[in-house]
Formats: structure tokens, sequence, C-alpha cells
């Protein structure tokens, strides 16, 4: 496991998948993501299965409280090797685990995951322009605006902006690179 302050990131379970459906079937959770159906448990299921085929740094955690409880997952996807990049994704599903810094935490040991276990030099990621909550928690870590992608993302009848965003490698040790940032390990 990886320890953050209030997060522990571990391996999904088959057991982690009732939860995913119900969170990524809420309409107020899908909103802030980029799918826009409903998910099946057979799909869910399709995909746990095909975990093992991916490259292992990629295999998203789970995201859960110190005490155990699950309240989301996290990822690094399109990890470029060459190029020491990483696009990193989150949700936090359980609603009432939101704006309570479970998602800093979980971003923050993920990005000390990324540079200090992964060797990245750029973490990066998208963002719907209306997730306020997700791209403070972002600035919050370091991340900075590096561009829009101008109406991008059709959602709820109307367009929509999609922010790019990252951190490099010198930012994250200028910021969190001694004692303030650092997770239990």
């Amino acid at each position: 496991m990886i320890y953050g302050n209030k997060i522990r990131l571990r391996a999904i379970e088959r057991d982690d998948l009732d939860a995913f459906v119900r969170w990524f079937n809420d309409p107020e959770i899908r909103r802030y993501l980029f799918m826009y159906r409903p998910l099946s448990k057979a799909a869910e299921e399709r995909w746990f299965g095909e975990l093992s085929r991916r490259d292992p740094d990629e295999i998203p955690m789970a995201i859960e409280t110190l005490d155990g409880v699950l309240i989301g997952n996290t990822a690094f996807n399109d990890i470029d090797w060459r190029n020491r990049s990483a696009e990193f994704g989150i949700v936090i599903g359980e609603k009432e685990y939101w704006n309570r810094g479970y998602g800093t935490d979980a971003t923050l040991t993920m990005l000390r995951h990324g540079f200090g276990t992964l060797n990245m030099h750029r973490i990066f990621l998208q963002t719907l322009e209306y997730n306020h909550r997700a791209i403070r928690c972002y600035e919050k870590c370091g991340f900075r605006h590096e561009g829009t992608l101008r109406k991008a993302i059709y959602r709820d009848g109307e367009y929509h902006d999609l922010l790019m965003m990252s951190i490099l490698r010198d930012e994250w040790d200028a910021t969190w690179g001694g004692e303030k940032g650092d997770a239990q390990a």
C-alpha cells in the first residue's frame, strides 16, 4: 500500500466493483468525469478482468481512508517512459468525503509516487471547466494551467471548455519536496 496522511492507495479488488458501478451511475458524479453513459456491472467486470494486461504502473488503485472505507480510485494513464510523462486521473465517489481534503491528500500521494517512485518529469491532467472543486485541489497541489481546449466537451446540452493542467518535477520539488508534502511511505 501507499500511504498518505488521510488515505491509503491499494490494489483494486473484485469486491470494489459494486461501489464503482454505483458511483459511475450517479449523474452528479458522472457529470465531472469523461463518462457520459451509465455503466453496467458486466462492463465493469470485463474492465477488471483486463487489468492484468495493462502496464502495472497504469493499473488504477483504490483510495480508502486510513480506517478502510473505500472512497474513490486513481491512476496514471498513457505513461510515456521515454519523456517521463503521465496523465493523472482521480475520482472521489463517496460524496460525503467531498470537500474534506481526501482528494487533495490522494492527489499529493499520487504525485509523490509519480515523481519519487516512477521518476516522472511531467504529470498532466484534463478537467472540465466547471469542475471548480477539482481545479482548486489541483492548483493547491501545484498543477498549473497550460491550455484550454475550447468547447471540446459536449455535456448537458452544451459545449464546455476542457482545461489542461500539469506539474513538472522541479515545481514539485520546490513546493513539496521537503517535509511539507511528504506523505508517509
